[in-house]
């Protein structure tokens, strides 16, 4: 069993979530939403680096999965994507806490099936695949999502390794 910490960062709001990699299935643990409040950005930083860090803490996760950047319509959201990633990454490598990134598409095709699927598609989803009945934030359930693609690819690489096959 290993227990992940699933992140969708944002530079106001960063999804996230705990779950544990059973061999019978996923266990939800928590997820919620950092949400940033302070104006200065060098300062919504350090709140995410800060949140992360509690979050490490509190459930002490065996691995971390995040969502990669993708390019917005303007490069400086991009940018400050990157920087809110960046924040959440230290926070987590500051433990030595493996990182694994995931594209937007490969995230929504581990979930749903389809790599072009809407967030209430994902969200649909990861409720269904945890057996959640509570309502979930679209930010939190991206980070489910994420957290669920990296168990999905976890799985595999785990089937592929006893059947002899290298995966890299």
């Amino acid at each position: 069993m290993s227990r992940i910490l699933g992140i969708d960062p944002g530079s106001r709001i960063t999804g996230y979530c705990v779950i544990d990699d059973r061999i019978n299935g996923p266990r939800y643990i928590v997820s919620g939403c950092l949400d940033v409040v302070k104006d200065n950005f060098p300062e919504r930083l350090k709140e995410i680096y800060n949140g992360v860090h509690r979050i490490v803490e509190e459930y002490s996760p065996d691995e971390l999965a995040i969502e990669q950047v993708f390019m917005h319509k303007n490069a400086d959201s991009a940018l400050k994507l990157g920087h809110a990633r960046g924040a959440a990454m230290c926070a987590v490598l500051a433990f030595d806490i493996p990182v694994f990134e995931y594209a937007a598409r490969q995230i929504k095709q581990a979930v749903v099936g389809k790599g072009n699927a809407d967030k209430e598609q994902v969200r649909h989803m990861v409720k269904y695949i945890l057996g959640l009945r509570e309502p979930l934030t679209l930010d939190a359930s991206d980070a489910l999502g994420v957290a669920l693609c990296h168990m999905h690819y976890r799985q595999t690489q785990r089937r592929l390794e006893k059947m002899g096959v290298k995966h890299s």
